[in-house]
């Protein structure tokens, strides 16, 4: 089963996402912050990684960035989940890197159909 990092400071959102990713089999590391995340894929390997943006200490933006500038990590789909709904977020969602963006609130089969685009490429 694909092992993900799940970086959500939002206690809520993080087990919502775990409920959604566990019926599904994925092997799930949770990170409280934007740092926690980043020590956690220096330390381990990860199929995929899905980012909150706006969390303490580091951005989903900055982390996303740091992933895709590293040549350890750069090939590791991002998706990043976020409440920050405009079109200039996504863009810069993507600028920085992001395979995927869905935005909060979402339905799980939205989460689901971008973990599904990412782990095929």
């Amino acid at each position: 089963m694909p092992k993900v990092l799940v970086a959500e400071d939002s206690l809520t959102d993080a087990k919502y996402i775990e409920s959604i990713l566990s019926e599904q089999g994925y092997d799930i590391v949770f990170a409280r912050d934007g740092e926690e995340a980043e020590h956690i894929l220096n330390s381990d390997n990860f199929d995929l990684v899905i980012l909150d943006v706006v969390m303490p200490k580091k951005s989903g933006f900055q982390v996303c960035r740091e992933i895709k500038k590293n040549e350890k990590t750069k090939d590791i789909p991002v998706i990043l989940v976020t409440s920050k709904k405009e079109e200039a977020d996504k863009y810069w969602g993507k600028l920085q890197g992001a395979d995927e963006y869905v935005t909060k609130p979402f339905e799980p089969i939205d989460l689901l159909v971008a973990i599904r685009k990412c782990l095929k490429k």
